[in-house]
């Protein structure tokens, strides 16, 4: 048997569980298994590579070798993987952009204006609920540039070599049936809304510990949260059965309202992310002027948003 890369990937997982059982658990393997795989990786490389008892597993001298090496090894095989896809994935004759997003206000009206200001280059679009999914995509050369959103001032979900630049900080404000007793208030405080269930769209940022700190701030605990799609998080607003949480960007369909929270207490920071390594670095600037374009547009076009931001200057599209 040679020694190969995922080898070096269980030697390096053992290291830091610290136990073969829960190394197995983190690789989704079976114990018996990985300790026969780690077995047959020790006949390869000459001897025991951990000291096992039932404290754990240490390294022996030789496994500290073998992770020293590994360590080199296996980020430089990680990197050149995705150097070559960046490569693969930008060896064109005509210029063409790949745009990976969440669910904001950005996308729609930046693929307008890329139309409009680079009417003969193909722009494709690539939408996750997952952050990070778009991030790892970013760095894989699979998407050039990614939008994203980022609850508050939390750090962007991957470290990496991502580039990240705001494009704008949103208040989180309530959706609320148009009948409910709270909507003609110029904003409302969160304690007023101790009493009713929630709603969000799912995602992978720190939003939901947030929205539970918040609570805690204004004294309650928040009921059941339901976690779907945007139409379903609607639906169950405009019945009155949730309050839907959502950016204050967020267009409501006939028979909602959209009402500030007093104080901002959830803020939804929108991201713009590239490779400074890929060709589409070249542009990026570029885009991210067309991006903060798009999110003052969708500003405007949200009169309590509008109006909101009046009196609570500060946030909105960055300068």
């Amino acid at each position: 048997m040679d020694l190969e890369l995922r080898h070096l990937k269980i030697v390096r997982a053992v290291a830091q569980a610290g136990s073969v059982t829960k190394a197995a658990t983190h690789l989704g393997l079976a114990q018996p298994a990985l300790t026969a795989q780690l077995k047959r990786i020790e006949r390869v490389l000459g001897g025991a590579l951990f000291e096992r008892d039932h404290n754990g597993a240490r390294p022996t001298p030789l496994g500290e070798l073998v992770l020293s090496r590994a360590m080199v090894l296996l980020p430089a095989a990680r990197e050149l993987q995705e150097e070559a896809l960046r490569f693969a994935n930008a060896n064109s004759d005509v210029p063409s952009y790949r745009l990976g997003a969440t669910n904001g206000p950005i996308l729609g009206g930046l693929m307008d204006r890329l139309a409009t200001a680079w009417p003969n280059t193909p722009v494709s679009t690539h939408t996750s609920w997952s952050a990070k999914e778009l991030t790892t995509m970013v760095m894989l050369g699979r998407i050039d540039f990614a939008f994203i959103g980022a609850c508050g001032m939390s750090p962007p979900p991957v470290e990496g070599p991502v580039v990240w630049s705001t494009v704008g900080i949103d208040p989180v404000f309530v959706l609320l049936n148009e009948d409910h007793p709270l909507v003609d208030r110029k904003e409302v405080e969160l304690a007023e809304l101790a009493d009713e269930q929630w709603t969000v769209t799912p995602g992978d940022s720190c939003f939901g510990d947030c929205f539970a700190t918040a609570c805690a701030r204004a004294g309650f605990t928040p009921r059941t949260i339901y976690e779907t799609d945007v139409a379903t998080c609607m639906h169950l607003a405009k019945v009155g059965r949730a309050a839907a949480l959502c950016q204050g960007t967020f267009q409501p369909a006939e028979g909602l309202r959209l009402v500030p929270i007093a104080g901002a207490p959830l803020r939804w920071r929108q991201l713009f992310g590239w490779h400074p390594e890929a060709s589409g670095a070249a542009v990026a600037a570029s885009i991210l002027e067309h991006a903060k374009a798009a999110h003052s547009d969708a500003v405007g076009r949200s009169r309590r948003y509008a109006e909101w931001l009046v009196d609570n200057p500060g946030l909105g599209t960055a300068p």
